[in-house]
């Protein structure tokens, strides 16, 4: 005999179990989805700066700051030392070329110049002197060189008459042999007053050549003593404005001490500060340019210093065309110095990006979902508002540009 079975029915509390049950397992699953693809957070765009890939105009450039200065200063230092007698022009004050500045005082000096004056003064008196006895040296030489030559004439004449004599029989043979004798010593004579002469003759010419030549050198000391006194006279050797003059009446200025400089203020350059980090990619008519009152100036390198003084290197920079009016000394301004030409590229926003990943990778935006996924990409030079895209990028591709730091290593980012 069949037996009826009747239905249970279910409890609230079944079902509520039942429910919670369905709950856990859809969590447990999609954690285990979530775990075994790629990591997701979710962000806020709101937050983010997002960049469109393009190609464009490139140019490699890094902004310095460079400060304007005069292109000629002539530094004014003490030729000679000595204490500050006048002073003529304040600090500060416009000169001209040739314009008096200072006047000091040094008695070493003024002695010193006067013992040479009498020096030179006691050389010529010397000088003449000699020349005079020289002079009368020469002239007993040459009288007596003209009382043998008399006297040869005159034995010469009586010779001859004395030999006739003997010819026939007048005199001896030995009042002949004598006057012939007396001729010989004559000639003799003359000859060796000839030699005698012109020796002398050598003699002064090389006295006169020595003594000159002492006479120029005591005349050219002193000539450097009477410009050592000149020197203590300063004077402006250019047009400018003097600066840095703080002696004082009285004062002691030393030898080679500097003091004051004179601005030519015809002309500027730009002296630039740049990182030592660029020191290898600066050179000499490398080119650059800055704004000044709504106009932009070019320039060129025309010196670099070497030395690196608190990780930064100098170098000065001449403006190529005009010179921009209104510029003082001193004035800071910001130049941008190329690196490398225009050329054309695709172009990436600088951003904040660039700490976390190294230029290395960049979060992506897939237009059909709205989420951002990594991509390896590959950056080339850079300047300040853009990277060169070298591999990676397309152009219209969005790129997040912010800081990535609180993304973690999430692959995919899903935007809300």
């Amino acid at each position: 005999m069949d037996k009826k079975i009747n239905k249970k029915k279910l409890s609230w509390q079944r079902i509520s179990a039942i429910g919670i049950g369905l709950v856990l397992a859809g969590f447990v699953i999609f954690k285990l989805y979530q775990s075994s693809g790629s990591s997701r957070l979710n962000v806020n765009t709101e937050r983010l700066l997002i960049d469109t890939v393009h190609t464009g105009i490139f140019e490699e450039y890094i902004p310095v700051t460079g400060v304007v200065m005069p292109l000629k200063t002539v530094l004014l230092d003490a030729i000679g030392g000595g204490k500050v007698e006048e002073k003529l022009v304040e600090d500060g004050a416009m000169v001209s070329k040739g314009e008096i500045i200072l006047r000091l005082s040094n008695p070493d000096l003024l002695l010193n110049a006067l013992n040479q004056e009498a020096n030179v003064i006691s050389q010529i008196n010397q000088i003449r002197n000699t020349d005079l006895l020289m002079e009368q040296q020469s002239l007993r030489l040459k009288e007596q060189a003209l009382d043998v030559e008399y006297q040869i004439d005159l034995i010469k004449s009586r010779l001859a008459r004395n030999r006739e004599l003997y010819e026939s029989k007048a005199i001896s043979r030995v009042e002949l042999e004598e006057m012939e004798a007396e001729y010989q010593n004559l000639i003799r004579r003359q000859a060796l007053l000839e030699a005698t002469i012109e020796k002398d003759i050598a003699y002064q010419e090389l006295q006169k050549t020595q003594m000159e030549s002492s006479l120029d050198l005591m005349n050219r000391n002193l000539e450097i003593t009477h410009q050592s006194l000149d020197n203590l006279v300063v004077r402006a050797p250019i047009d400018g404005q003097l600066s840095g003059l703080g002696l004082e009446i009285g004062e002691l200025v030393s030898k080679g001490e500097n003091i004051a400089t004179i601005d030519n203020l015809n002309a500027y350059k730009i002296q630039v500060r740049i990182g030592e980090f660029y020191i290898s990619r600066v050179f000499l008519n490398q080119q650059g340019s800055f704004e000044f009152a709504g106009k932009q100036y070019f320039m060129e390198i025309k010196k670099i210093y070497p030395q690196v003084s608190n990780g930064v290197f100098l170098v000065d920079m001449v403006f190529l065309n005009e010179m921009p009016e209104g510029l003082k000394r001193g004035q800071s301004v910001s130049v941008k110095l190329q690196l490398s030409a225009e050329k054309e590229s695709r172009l990436l926003a600088r951003g904040g990006y660039h700490q976390s990943t190294g230029g290395n990778w960049v979060y992506v935006i897939n237009p059909d979902t709205g989420n951002a996924s990594k991509r390896e990409i590959r950056l080339g030079s850079q300047n300040p508002n853009y990277y060169e895209v070298l591999d990676g990028l397309q152009d219209g591709e969005l790129v997040i540009v912010s800081s990535y730091e609180t993304f973690g290593d999430k692959d995919i980012l899903v935007l809300k």
